[in-house]
């Protein structure tokens, strides 16, 4: 099941970057944690705010973001 809409845009928050539930919380700020070897249940202990859906949202919004097509115009 899709956890995307956990996803929010605002400009007024994050510069309108993707964002968590409307939280200051980016969506480059969970894969960053889990880029640098965090676990899902580290990154809930350390932000006891986000929920594992929260994870879960942000790595389905990476991949969706990762299988775009590159068009190169010449």
């Amino acid at each position: 099941m899709s956890e995307l809409h956990r996803i929010t845009f605002d400009p007024e928050l994050c510069g309108g970057r993707p964002c968590i539930r409307g939280m200051p919380m980016r969506v480059t700020d969970i894969l960053d944690l889990l880029a640098a070897g965090a676990s899902r249940d580290e990154i809930l202990e350390d932000y006891p705010y986000l929920e594992m859906e929260d994870i879960t949202a942000a790595l389905q919004f990476a991949a969706r973001r990762a299988d775009h097509p590159v068009m190169h115009v010449a």
